[in-house]
């Protein structure tokens, strides 16, 4: 499994967001909170949904399933103008991205992160850069069907 290699512009996002950690992961509690509420978001640039993640520095070189990190459930917006105050707001900053797809239910894509980290990432010319990384789950995205694919997007720099 190759990645394709892409720049990605600056982005702005609008959700809701939580803190977590892999031992105590509460992605599901995050996406039944914030799917109800999307259509407050009036300014949303196209159908996407971005699920997005915060590490710490040195979050991979040192990994604890029980570190905490941001997870955000998100939709790309034009500005932050027309966000509801009880909503969160991020840009993500533009920079190079490993991005691989994931085929099937979305309780599988464990799988396609440990290649990426454990067999992908070890003997690519690449280290993970610290920016935001995140699934873009588009319109092949069908949750826990097997045809199911999203993107998974590594920010990434060329090692020194």
């Amino acid at each position: 499994m190759e990645p394709r290699l892409e720049i990605l512009t600056e982005k702005k996002l609008a959700g809701l967001k939580m803190e977590m950690s892999f031992a105590n992961n509460k992605t599901r509690e995050l996406w039944q909170r914030f799917m109800p509420r999307r259509a407050e978001l009036i300014n949303s640039v196209g159908a996407d949904l971005y699920s997005l993640e915060i590490y710490p520095p040195d979050f991979f070189k040192h990994f604890n399933p029980t570190s905490v990190f941001e997870k955000w459930a998100a939709i790309e917006v034009s500005g932050f103008e027309q966000v509801p105050a009880n909503m969160n707001v991020i840009t993500v900053p533009g920079g190079l991205y490993a991005i691989f797809i994931h085929k099937g239910p979305a309780s599988d894509a464990v799988k396609t992160y440990q290649y990426i980290f454990s067999t992908w990432m070890p003997k690519s010319n690449f280290e993970i850069d610290d920016r935001p990384h995140f699934a873009l789950m588009g319109s092949k995205y069908k949750n826990e069907d097997p045809d199911s694919e999203e993107e998974i997007w590594i920010p990434v720099r060329r090692k020194v």
